[in-house]
């Protein structure tokens, strides 16, 4: 791969990273300061398809209610690659209920990033 290829895989590896950094803050106006106005998110929810949100605002409002939902959301990076215009993050996302209990789910997020920001973000979870 020539370097100016590999520097933008590594860059985009890099927005992802920052941008779940920012999620484990429960950060969601900094976890949108790397995506695009026209960007799109596909959840995990609800099962089978999950539920798409466009658009910064749409995006952004998603990301706040889930804040509030769910005060100790948390994503650990298993696994991070990119190729080309893709970022692959393997996760385990943990929580816990209203009830004090403790879970996790597995699962992977394909990122498409364009110009340094994420335009695209597609979850989907082991079930």
């Amino acid at each position: 791969m020539n370097p100016i290829r590999m520097s933008r895989v590594e860059s985009a590896i890099r927005v992802v990273l920052e941008f779940n950094e920012a999620f484990n803050r429960h950060d969601a106006t900094g976890m949108m300061q790397f995506m695009s106005d026209d960007c799109v998110f596909e959840n995990t929810d609800p099962a089978p398809d999950g539920a798409v949100y466009s658009g910064k605002e749409s995006v952004t409002q998603f990301w706040q209610d889930f804040f509030r939902e769910s005060p100790h959301a948390h994503i650990e990076v298993e696994e991070i690659f990119g190729f080309g215009m893709r970022c692959i993050m393997r996760w385990k996302y943990s929580w816990v209920d209203m009830a004090g209990k403790k879970g996790h789910v597995r699962g992977v997020d394909i990122f498409q990033v364009k110009g340094g920001f994420i335009c695209e973000k597609l979850s989907y979870v082991k079930g």
